[in-house]
């Protein structure tokens, strides 16, 4: 990785991001504001994450093709749909265009001892969108214990997740860097080729340094790109954008 200044870590940070709006309020001209936002003058960021019910909208508006990927979420926040509605919300969304699904384990059952609930769900929806990136969120601040976050792990790895994600952001703890490092020793350990995605709660370019210099120690200083690292951010394009432009960041490190 090799990164020696802020604006380095700013670059690369926007490569890696999956820019997000899963707000409530969300609307058409939020989803024209992010597809805009999506595309800077520095470069794009790695995708913009989305509800279902945009999809369509975001196909439009990017075009066929484009370097900005769509992911959308299933199963979420909750994690407790059905997986029969799961399947076929991944399959609307595919439909719709999404190039990548973002799905919610049903972590309730699985803290209540269920651990064939997660691989059930993740292996329907594996199957359901089997050309698509598949990131499976472990909601991990109410996993609370390492042994289950690292049990959760490789249960999605296992039942073929793309990426493991820590959170929804719709939680009071999200992302974590004890959490991170749980999750990157599993996909260490796993010998596979998975990606992993931090989420909520990282909004400054020295919040994802932490997180970058974590994974580069854990899996090496290669490991990390696009296809196998991201951040799901709804603020950090801002920080992102100061840095690139020389601006100062509004915030200091939040040592998540």
């Amino acid at each position: 990785m090799e990164i020696s200044t802020p604006r380095e870590t700013a670059s690369f940070a926007l490569s890696l991001l999956d820019l997000t709006n899963l707000r409530d309020d969300c609307d058409t001209a939020a989803i024209d504001e992010l597809c805009r936002r999506a595309q800077t003058p520095y470069g794009t960021t790695a995708a913009i994450c989305i509800w279902p019910r945009f999809v369509a909208q975001a196909r439009i508006t990017l075009g066929e093709g484009h370097p900005v990927r769509i992911a959308t979420v299933v199963n979420f926040p909750s994690g407790n749909l059905p997986v029969s509605a799961v399947v076929e919300e991944t399959k609307g969304a595919i439909r719709d265009g999404a190039d990548e699904i973002d799905l919610v384990i049903p972590y309730e059952a699985f803290l209540a001892g269920n651990e064939a609930a997660v691989t059930e769900m993740v292996s329907a929806v594996r199957d359901a969108c089997p050309n698509a990136c598949l990131k499976v969120i472990l909601e991990t601040g109410e996993l609370k214990d390492s042994a289950r976050i690292s049990r959760a792990s490789e249960l999605a790895i296992e039942a073929g997740a793309d990426f493991i994600k820590t959170s929804t952001g719709k939680v009071s703890v999200n992302a974590t860097l004890e959490a991170a490092d749980i999750m990157l020793r599993a996909i260490r350990d796993s010998r596979k080729r998975i990606g992993f995605k931090p989420a909520g709660g990282i909004g400054t370019v020295a919040d994802a340094d932490l997180y970058l210099r974590l994974a580069e120690t854990i899996m090496g200083s290669d490991w990390i790109m696009p296809s196998t690292f991201r951040f799901g951010a709804s603020s950090l394009l801002d920080d992102i954008m100061a840095a690139l432009s020389g601006a100062p960041s509004q915030r200091a490190a939040s040592g998540y």
